[in-house]
């Protein structure tokens, strides 16, 4: 459900919401504190929605260790520990207004974020490789009531929104952005750490 004024609220900006309520066990510890280039992973979501000019918030459970990053802290429920979780939280706090989800481990997601921001329809997200890639995505207040449905019963996300006929952006619309496999690269690994380290290098020369 909309609150009064919804409306009008889906006019402005999108909410940025960078998802951090991970457990973050296959890195060793919390993803968002984790260092990128002497940064904490999280910081370069939370710069890629800035740099659109989107107001960011990190959503994360009430005992997820954050860095200091200078914007707000949205808190989901503990439970359960779904990635939808951290969709809905947002979506209620935005007050009608779309959110754009991005996961704390997405350094490189920055030029799909901007092509989300301009985007319109009530869920877009990317497909790459013939798979939906459901962060980053644009999610409109208007799915509120079928994610939360599909929260309650938790739903693989993928499938959850593959049943609500997502807007995709694949293709050459994706390659256009920039290799599909740097734009969804997720850090989940010591490895895929390391590998991010070295897609940042000729970026910092």
């Amino acid at each position: 459900m909309v609150e009064p004024g919804g409306e009008a609220r889906r006019s402005e900006p999108p909410l940025g919401a960078v998802l951090a309520g991970g457990r973050g066990s296959r890195i060793g510890g919390a993803k968002a504190t984790a260092e990128l280039a002497g940064r904490p992973l999280v910081s370069y979501p939370v710069a890629a929605l800035e740099a659109v000019g989107l107001e960011a918030v990190v959503v994360a459970k009430p005992d997820s260790e954050l860095p200091p990053l200078g914007c707000r802290t949205i808190r989901e429920p503990q439970r359960p520990r779904h990635p939808l979780c951290g969709i809905v939280a947002a979506l209620r706090d935005a007050g009608g207004r779309p959110v754009i989800a991005v996961g704390c481990d997405m350094p490189f997601a920055g030029p799909l974020l901007a092509a989300l921001a301009a985007a319109r329809g009530p869920l877009v997200v990317a497909s790459a490789g013939e798979r939906l890639q459901p962060l980053p995505g644009r999610y409109d207040a208007a799915l509120l009531p079928a994610l939360e449905a599909a929260l309650q019963d938790e739903r693989a996300l993928r499938a959850t929104l593959e049943s609500l006929g997502p807007r995709t952006i694949a293709g050459a619309e994706l390659a256009r952005l920039g290799d599909p496999r740097r734009l969804c690269f997720n850090v989940n690994t010591a490895a895929d750490q390391a590998q991010a380290e070295r897609m940042l290098a000729p970026a910092a020369r």
